[in-house]
């Protein structure tokens, strides 16, 4: 009999336990330092490379709503699950990324006082919003020419 591969509907927010810190290198300060450059470079290459992207706490129920809709709609979204411990390091690299979208983007239609909230969907690698703004576009019928527009959808 063959032994079944699991399969991980998410990509992990981190790659392993965190190494112990180790005296005379840095202490804790080191090692955190570390595990933010490891996990900001994650999230950021997952937007980057992901036409939709939502990213959530681990398990959390509007991530999969998020998901689902956007499953219904016929795009098949990666899912970023963030861990509690995590959380800070992730949600600073995200408010980077989307400062860095402000300052270099058209400046009319991103919302420079938009507060980053989990699920937070990704479209073309710039910020979309949580659920609520995915949902309120769907009921307008506006979403499936953004996501035409991003290259999740083809049809």
């Amino acid at each position: 009999m063959q032994k079944a591969i699991p399969y991980m509907a998410c990509i992990p927010a981190s790659s392993g336990p965190r190494p112990p810190a180790v005296e005379g290198q840095g202490g804790l300060e080191g090692t955190a330092a570390e595990t933010a450059a490891a996990a900001g470079s994650g999230v950021g290459r997952a937007v980057t490379e992901n036409a939709v992207i939502v990213i959530g706490r681990r398990g959390c129920c509007m991530c999969h709503v998020a998901k689902r809709l956007l499953l219904g709609l016929g795009v098949n979204p990666a899912v970023y699950e963030v861990d509690d411990a995590d959380e800070g390091v992730v949600v600073k690299e995200l408010k980077s990324m989307i400062r860095a979208d402000d300052k270099d983007g058209s400046g009319g239609d991103s919302d420079n006082d938009q507060k980053l909230q989990f699920p937070a969907v990704f479209v073309g690698g710039r910020l979309f919003g949580g659920l609520e703004k995915v949902m309120t576009t769907h009921i307008s019928g506006e979403l499936v020419p953004i996501l035409r527009e991003a290259g999740a959808l083809w049809l």
